[in-house]
């Protein structure tokens, strides 16, 4: 079900991974923030946004990794929008995309993947500002909705993954730190922070969740273990020596 954490803003967490559709009130309409996961999810969250009985007028996915470039025919044919470089992405791994969530998860309505269209310059009917980096994917973007202090930060800040760089593409942990002050910038005007993945933080948690990233990344950085509760989940132990293995090819 959808649980309010803002005026206007609402999150429906799935079991796949604590994956967090959000859904956003704007001038129009209503946004769906990465709407997923399975088609059970999918369906429930359309029964969820039927209940508050406003039109959805568009969609945005916050980077281009297939559980963030999901939708259902029920939302309606209506823009999804996300940062141009996420679009270009998102179409050019569509089909590698269909492909994952296939394997991933059931009921998804593949042909509807990743069907992107470039944010235009003024924001479109996405409210709030966009905080576009480059950190874990292409065009990664978090939304800021400073007028009810609320940061969306898309597959950052979260108490269940830990940073998770891009193996594909050089020197992320630059990428990261860069990311990470964005985000601390726009956190000044928030109280309540929504991960992609996991718990809501409110309050003195969005600065810890900062913090925690920080701590993690500049262990990365120094060549030295991460002390990281995160980590004492086994499947985090792949994406972490990734990680690792990373952050020595950067410094060496």
């Amino acid at each position: 079900m959808l649980n309010q954490v803002a005026d206007g803003v609402w999150v429906r967490q799935s079991e796949w991974v604590w994956s967090n559709a959000i859904v956003v009130r704007g001038e129009g309409g209503l946004i769906l923030v990465d709407p997923g996961i399975d088609g059970s999810d999918l369906n429930q969250l359309a029964d969820d946004v039927d209940r508050l009985g406003i039109p959805v007028i568009a969609g945005f996915s916050t980077h281009p990794h297939w559980d963030h470039l999901l939708w259902h025919s029920r939302y309606g044919d209506v823009p999804r929008y996300a940062t141009p470089g996420c679009a270009q992405t998102a179409s050019e791994a569509r089909e590698r995309a269909q492909t994952v969530a296939a394997e991933s998860a059931s009921g998804i309505p593949l042909e509807l993947i990743g069907l992107l269209t470039p944010l235009p310059a003024d924001g479109g009917p996405v409210p709030g500002e966009i905080v576009a980096h480059e950190a874990h994917a292409i065009g990664h973007a978090a939304v800021l909705l400073a007028d009810r202090g609320v940061l969306l930060a898309g597959d950052m800040l979260s108490d269940v993954l830990i940073p998770l760089l891009d193996p594909r593409r050089p020197d992320q942990l630059a990428a990261y730190e860069s990311a990470l002050d964005r985000l601390e910038e726009a956190a000044k005007y928030v109280d309540v922070l929504v991960p992609g993945h996991g718990a809501v933080a409110k309050g003195t948690e969005v600065a810890a969740r900062l913090a925690a990233d920080r701590a993690y990344i500049d262990g990365l950085r120094r060549g030295t273990e991460p002390v990281d509760a995160r980590l004492d989940q086994d499947w985090m132990s792949g994406p972490h020596q990734s990680n690792l293995q990373q952050a020595r090819n950067t410094s060496a």
